[in-house]
């Protein structure tokens, strides 16, 4: 690893997995944030890549929040200038939830702030038990920027999504997964071989397929039901033109295993 790299990725099997390495406590700031969006730009031009898991370094932190030591200058500067800085921190969590293949955060320590906005722009998020996970920017006197507003009021609903962020009060694992923020809680230091269990499974399948489940559940999202209807029948068409399809069908019929 380079110097000053606090980004980093390896991939095993079809499996990548990203480290977020920021020590103490894994902070996103603009540097972290820029290394993360070449990273999932290096990721996404690797088709050998079926699934992704972003985790952190260490126990301590997931990813802690952002880092709030950046934040004096941008005190009064305008508010063109602090939108420019907060598009920029998104770009990369934007970048990973639209990646065209499963993305899995394995929640290893606090995960508050910009932690929980990464997390929550991932598809599944594994919390290891002992963690704290929310969005208490309110008590600084300002509010979630890279993406919080916006996706946790999606994923858990508008009305809880409001209350947390409105108290700025930081969840357990178990309270997490009760709203439905986090998918599974496993004991301390076992988040990320149970993202790597979930990541080797969802890799045995056709990419195509992945890549489509995807695109029509986050698509569909900001369709009607009707033309959500149609994406989904078109993403079908599409598989079936896939050789996968072919023998996964097939070995069915011929009661044999699939040669995939």
């Amino acid at each position: 690893m380079e110097k000053n790299q606090f980004v980093y990725w390896s991939k095993e099997e079809k499996v990548a997995v990203i480290t977020i390495d920021n020590p103490p406590l894994n902070v996103l700031n603009i540097t972290v944030a820029d290394q993360l969006k070449e990273t999932v730009e290096q990721i996404e031009s690797d088709s050998d890549i079926y699934a992704v898991i972003v985790t952190g370094a260490g126990e301590r932190a997931f990813m802690a929040g952002g880092d709030i030591t950046s934040f004096p200058p941008l005190l009064g500067v305008g508010v063109e200038e602090v939108r420019e800085f907060a598009l920029r921190l998104q770009e990369p969590l934007n970048l990973l939830e639209s990646l065209d293949r499963p993305v899995i955060a394995a929640i290893n320590g606090f995960a508050l702030g910009g932690g929980c906005e990464l997390a929550l722009a991932c598809d599944i998020r594994i919390a290891e038990e002992q963690i704290q996970i929310g969005l208490p920017e309110i008590t600084l006197g300002i509010l979630p920027g890279a993406g919080g507003t916006q996706r946790l009021s999606r994923l858990v609903g508008k009305s809880k999504a409001k209350e947390l962020m409105f108290t700025g009060d930081r969840l357990s694992a178990e309270e997490a997964k009760r709203i439905g923020l986090v998918n599974h809680v496993v004991s301390k230091r076992k988040a990320l071989s149970v993202a790597r269990e979930i990541a080797t499974k969802i890799a045995q399948h056709s990419f195509l397929a992945l890549s489509r489940i995807k695109r029509c559940v986050d698509e569909g999202m900001d369709l009607t039901l009707r033309e959500g209807l149609q994406m989904e029948a078109g993403c079908l068409g599409e598989v079936f033109q896939t050789d996968i399809a072919r023998e996964g069908i097939y070995a069915f019929l011929e009661k044999r295993p699939a040669r995939l």
